[in-house]
């Protein structure tokens, strides 16, 4: 069934002025389960915001998350996270960052390791096991970053903004690296990025999203086939109807005005 979002809203209370600041307004959507979906939207909108309350780490001010459902259960129905600075402990290996899920969930020592190693391997880690985060590159920290939240096999994974800080060439090595992982698992994925082209070449769906205080105002269904070529033209295609969408969204009145 997925995960519906039904009438999200988030706010904050300002604590210069006191006041309220609306981040989330009215927010609606069902992402159905093993589907790509790309959030896209103006700086500070809420699209962060968004993903931590799905995450349980907010609070919503109102409105209800249901997976197949029902209420979730952060402690029985997995939600992963992957931030933009990998948030990887340093002073942990990359064997101990990537079984660090197992270790609270209490599996046991010899059991996690083996099944970390697995990860390891399978995500091109090999022979990094026993290597601090400081003596990877940023690459391989985001790949150690995914393993340890896919080890959980959790039901949906939310991913912040995980490839922004790369050069362009390892960001569309780990694209390529985290589709290939996704149609082996099938595990949904909902994913916030500012990269346009990013979202064509990797989502079924992009939401756009409008200025804050945040609502869902577009979807895009990315109907060309996989794997994809990014500049096809059905990509092209795309990726201008989006861009045309988010500078409708972001233009400032006053250049508009006659």
């Amino acid at each position: 069934m997925g995960l519906e979002i039904i009438g999200l809203c988030k706010s904050f209370k300002d604590q210069e002025t006191s006041g309220i600041i609306q981040v989330l307004n009215d927010i609606h959507y069902h992402v159905h389960d093993g589907r790509f979906v790309s959030i896209v939207g103006p700086s500070g909108c809420g699209k962060t915001t968004l993903l931590r309350v799905i995450a349980g780490l907010e609070e919503p001010s109102s409105g209800n998350l249901l997976l197949d459902g029902r209420g979730i259960s952060y402690h029985a129905d997995r939600i992963g996270l992957v931030f933009q600075e990998y948030a990887l402990f340093p002073w942990r290996t990359t064997l101990e960052n990537v079984e660090l899920g197992l270790e609270i969930m209490e599996v046991p020592k010899k059991e996690r390791r083996a099944a970390a190693m697995d990860y390891i391997r399978s995500f091109g880690l090999k022979d990094f096991e026993n290597r601090y985060p400081h003596e990877l590159s940023g690459g391989m920290q985001q790949r150690v970053a995914i393993a340890r939240t896919l080890i959980t096999d959790p039901r949906v994974v939310l991913m912040d903004e995980p490839f922004g800080s790369l050069d362009s060439q390892t960001r569309n090595n780990l694209q390529s690296f985290l589709l290939a992982l996704w149609q082996k698992q099938k595990v949904t994925v909902i994913f916030v990025t500012h990269n346009v082209d990013e979202a064509v070449f990797l989502s079924d769906e992009v939401l756009v999203f409008s200025k804050r205080p945040a609502k869902l105002i577009s979807r895009f269904f990315i109907t060309a086939p996989r794997p994809r070529e990014r500049t096809s033209t059905e990509c092209n295609r795309m990726r201008k109807m989006i861009l045309d969408t988010l500078e409708t969204e972001t233009m400032d009145p006053l250049l508009t005005e006659k």
